[in-house]
């Protein structure tokens, strides 16, 4: 005969699992099966004290976890205004349970290992892929109004990094003869500083030979 447990999140829910309890040591039956699994996934937390044949059962599925599971936990907290129920409608045991085919306790498999680790993968790449991106608006300007700006701009665009690409640029004048190269920018946040690009490079040696100063004139989050 099926047992049904429900509102294991509320005092009354465990009330009542600690009464079924009563001389018991499993939900069902002398070992530990898949009806402990699901009430011990329905209860939030170990029982109090008032509740002692919940609490030592509680004890007690754990260790078997733990057992079979022994990497090391970092803490995970579940909230919620309601808890699931911990199990579905009752319904004739002769109807067979859906979960006859997940073996808890079962070996893992090489199989079982590879697709863990080509999910692993699969994650690594996806959090590579997902890295911000932004677009960046810079004012080179050079020494004087002698300076060869077609020079000045291929020494530019000559820094290669990875994460940088180099976008649209125009000429604008500044005064007395004197041009600006505005050129816009895409980087990948992780891989390129802004800062050290300028310092680095567009104001070091070679390029400062054209270059006399480089400023941010606008930096978007794509």
């Amino acid at each position: 005969m099926a047992v049904s447990f429900s509102d294991l999140h509320t005092e009354a829910g465990l009330k009542s699992l600690e009464e079924y309890l009563s001389g018991k040591t499993y939900i069902s039956g002398d070992q530990l099966t898949k009806d402990d699994i699901k009430v011990y996934a329905a209860v939030l937390g170990k029982p109090g004290d008032e509740f002692p044949n919940a609490s030592r059962w509680y004890d007690c599925v754990s260790s078997h976890l733990a057992a079979r599971f022994p990497g090391k936990a970092a803490g995970v907290r579940t909230g919620g205004s309601k808890a699931a129920p911990a199990e579905e409608p009752k319904k004739d045991a002769a109807e067979g349970d859906d979960d006859d085919d997940l073996d808890l306790f079962g070996d893992e498999t090489e199989e079982d290992k590879k697709a863990a680790e080509a999910r692993e993968a699969a994650k690594t790449s996806t959090k590579k892929k997902e890295s911000g991106k932004s677009s960046v608006l810079l004012d080179v300007k050079p020494w004087d109004d002698e300076t060869d700006m077609k020079k000045l701009e291929e020494a530019v665009r000559s820094v290669e990094q990875e994460g940088l690409f180099w976008g649209a640029s125009k000429l604008v004048p500044v005064g007395y003869g004197i041009k600006k190269l505005s050129i816009m920018m895409t980087i990948i946040d992780d891989l390129v500083s802004v800062d050290n690009l300028i310092e680095d490079y567009l104001t070091a040696e070679p390029i400062n030979e054209y270059v006399q100063s480089c400023d941010i004139v606008a930096f978007n989050k794509i």
